[in-house]
């Protein structure tokens, strides 16, 4: 037998344990411990089967697992859905870097180009890599047919054969005749709809984990050229130039109008626009964060175009894109000024929260951007810009943003300002103890409310509908603090 034939007997073995183990712990909502179980079995049957089959893996790969574990933990611990959906992202981003680093050994030096294929790559071939799987990886007519496996494959290929029919001849005698329905039902006690939804979930988790397998450990082609730029779309200097400079034109009037708001405050503000200063700040931070985030592939776009033939252009080039880098930090410092006010006049939010946890991630990649790409290292910014999104993850995790939310609104009702019962009350598990520790400081007519709500706020383990599949750290808690009061 073929080492391809044992391997991909192994692959398919490890998804559909996989899929079996997902269609076990997965039905529990909302998600809990049980994504730290899943990933930790796969991950766990992924590293036997490198050891089984002595497969050559860079030596690295191992530590991807800590963050992926990491991002799955992130479920078990906070309620918020939005730290849920991050949690995911960077967990597939995990996976997707695995794959890509298992098939070229490449990791902390590679382009963006070659990461965001990397990933592509791993997607494309997880949704139908399973049928390269089985009809080509796997040459069925190498395993032993002798003795009982003979028989056994006999059998196997008459159930897959007479299953089907089977169901289909008996839906239409049940549906013809009551009275065998009736029979069929007592005898066999069959719940259609229970077997069939089992069956798909296992099946497209089996599916989806044998064509990412398939992807990491049996292919090492790439099917498109990395990071090659065509010469026809080289930029020389002068064309870049003028792109750039009068960016930087723009910007840098953009910054002098700032300044004016900066030294004039609430007062020239009023006085301009007939504006107050909240309405202000309202109007502007989105705005000034897509700004930012447009800058990043701007200016990476730009240095990929660029030819570098002659030094002194690259001097010219680096000089722009750091009067780019100067007057963004101001404007990025208008934005979090602008939410400053912004909140304390309306309080903060969750959009508000993540936006700004946003911009905080784009100045640290702004800073790795000028030590690497500025600096002719460009193939380490790559690396390091995910790593600071998974750090920023991580932070948001640490914080806690729906309790921080539910502190920071407090404090202003305590202040004399408004306290939104309901969206303070909508927030996920992870607020309720801040809420339950905020109650003294809210008046009378907020307080009634917002007990009111939390009585009704779950109190057993097992009135979750998922059970200890779904256990949640910030639920437990939220739990103990509602029993107290």
């Amino acid at each position: 037998m073929r080492n391809e034939t044992k391997l991909g007997l192994g692959v398919l073995c490890v998804a559909l344990l996989a899929g079996s183990l997902g269609d076990a712990l997965w039905r529990a909502e909302p998600w809990g411990i049980n994504t730290v179980i899943w990933t930790s079995g796969m991950a766990t049957a992924v590293a036997l089967l490198i050891r089984w089959q002595r497969l050559q893996v860079p030596r690295g790969l191992k530590w991807l697992a800590v963050p992926m574990l990491c991002f799955a933990a992130g479920s078990a611990w906070r309620d918020s859905e939005t730290l849920r959906f991050l949690d995911l992202t960077a967990l597939l981003t995990t996976l997707a870097l695995a794959s890509f680093y298992t098939r070229t050994g490449k990791l902390f030096l590679a382009g963006i180009i070659e990461y965001v294929h990397g990933i592509a790559y791993a997607g494309i071939f997880s949704m139908g890599g399973v049928l390269a799987l089985v009809f080509n990886d796997i040459r069925w007519r190498e395993l032993p047919r002798g003795g009982w496996s003979k028989q056994a494959f006999a059998v196997g290929r008459g159930l897959a054969l007479a299953v089907p029919l089977l169901l289909v001849f008996g839906g239409l005698f049940m549906a013809a005749d009551a009275a065998f329905e009736h029979l069929v039902q007592n005898t066999f006690k069959i719940d259609v709809v229970w077997i069939f939804s089992h069956l798909m979930l296992t099946g497209f988790l089996t599916w989806i984990i044998g064509g990412f397998l398939r992807s990491a450990l049996l292919t090492s082609q790439n099917v498109l050229p990395i990071d090659k730029r065509p010469v026809s779309l080289a930029l020389g200097i002068t064309e870049m130039s003028i792109v750039l400079g009068l960016i930087n034109l723009l910007f840098f009037m953009f910054v002098m109008v700032q300044f004016r708001y900066f030294f004039g405050g609430a007062a020239h503000v009023a006085a301009s626009m007939g504006l107050t200063y909240a309405e202000y700040a309202r109007r502007g931070f989105f705005e000034l964060v897509i700004v930012a985030a447009l800058v990043l592939p701007l200016l990476l776009g730009a240095h990929w175009l660029l030819r570098k033939e002659n030094p002194a252009h690259e001097r010219i080039f680096r000089a722009l894109a750091v009067l780019q880098l100067l007057l963004l930090g101001v404007i990025m410092l208008s934005a979090v000024q602008r939410m400053r006010l912004y909140q304390s006049e309306y309080g903060m939010t969750e959009q508000r929260l993540y936006t700004t946890a946003f911009m905080g991630w784009l100045a640290v990649v702004f800073v790795w951007f000028a030590l690497t790409v500025l600096r002719g290292q460009r193939m380490r910014f790559a690396f390091g810009a995910v790593v600071a999104g998974f750090v920023m993850i991580g932070a948001l995790h640490a914080l806690n943003p729906d309790a921080l939310i539910v502190r920071v609104n407090a404090e202003r009702a305590s202040a004399g300002r408004g306290f939104d019962v309901n969206y303070a009350t909508s927030l996920s598990a992870d607020a309720v103890p801040a809420l339950v520790a905020a109650l003294p400081t809210l008046n009378e007519v907020d307080r009634r409310a917002v007990m009111d709500r939390l009585r009704r706020w779950p109190l057993s383990e097992p009135s979750e509908p998922g059970g200890w599949r779904a256990w949640n750290w910030s639920r437990a808690q939220a739990r103990n603090a509602v029993r107290g009061k």
